[in-house]
């Protein structure tokens, strides 16, 4: 696959081989419709395999967000389709094991509001840069749906497992200083240096030893590799609620912007 045939992802090369890569879809907050959804699993193979590049830096377009999770329209296919619940299941897979593949270091510029398939993104990234007042939050349980995608191979290795269950199970949201404080991105900084500051830990790393960086890269990223059937099963999980009715009351209560009243928190009659 080559750059020009991605539709929502844009590419600009940068000196010393780093590559900035924009989610793009400003007018929906960047939020991953199916073919979005699909060119993130595409996308690390293809810096990857491009000699030009020795390491990427990942942001959203616009100043309000890095990515504001699934597009609804996808939620309410999946809810409503076998098929299509196990064609992103197999997407979300991709997503984070192309990553985990990616030789190559992958700083994320966290810009703005991180939910979903993009905060999968954001925290599987090498390295994350968050704005201080940006806000992330993996958002499953809000919807009805448990946590899946990304959360859980990788948050209880970055601030432990008492946060993660705590954030996870309640779908809290997390700003950048916070994140920072407990481990789930590496740096917060004011939203106007987010870009600069990863775009310059992104050129550092390029002008370092690559055979070194990318090897050292490989070997921390088996710990999460270890966890790959805690994942599986996670996704597994998710999908299944997909396919329940608390994510009916959950999809409706977003577009309502209400507090949804999930059929299995009713007490029995």
């Amino acid at each position: 696959m080559r750059y020009e045939e991605f539709e929502y992802l844009r590419f600009d090369p940068q000196p010393d081989g780093v590559m900035l890569v924009t989610l793009n879809r400003p007018d929906f907050m960047n939020a991953t419709n199916n073919r979005m959804h699909w060119e993130l699993t595409q996308v690390w193979g293809v810096l990857n395999g491009d000699p030009q590049v020795k390491a990427a830096v990942v942001t959203g377009a616009g100043d309000r967000a890095f990515s504001a999770g699934g597009d609804l329209s996808v939620v309410e296919e999946m809810s409503n389709s076998h098929e299509a619940t196990m064609r992103v299941m197999k997407e979300a897979s991709d997503i984070v094991y192309n990553m985990l593949a990616c030789e190559k270091p992958i700083i994320s510029a966290i810009n703005g509001t991180a939910v979903g398939a993009g905060l999968a993104v954001a925290l599987l990234a090498d390295v994350s840069v968050m704005a201080e007042d940006a806000r992330l939050t993996d958002g499953h349980t809000r919807l009805g749906v448990s946590a899946g995608d990304h959360a859980a191979i990788v948050w209880p290795l970055l601030c432990g497992m008492a946060k993660a269950k705590y954030y996870l199970m309640t779908a809290d949201f997390v700003d950048g200083k916070e994140a920072e404080r407990i481990g789930l991105v590496t740096f917060c900084a004011p939203r106007v240096e987010v870009l600069t500051k990863s775009l310059g830990i992104a050129a550092n790393l390029a002008r370092g030893s690559q055979s070194a960086i990318r090897a050292t890269k490989k070997s921390l990223n088996n710990w999460m590799r270890l966890a790959g059937p805690i994942f599986d099963n996670s996704l597994a999980m998710e999908m299944l609620c997909f396919l329940g009715e608390d994510v009916k009351e959950g999809l409706a209560a977003l577009r309502g912007k209400r507090q949804p009243d999930f059929p299995s928190a009713r007490l029995p009659s």
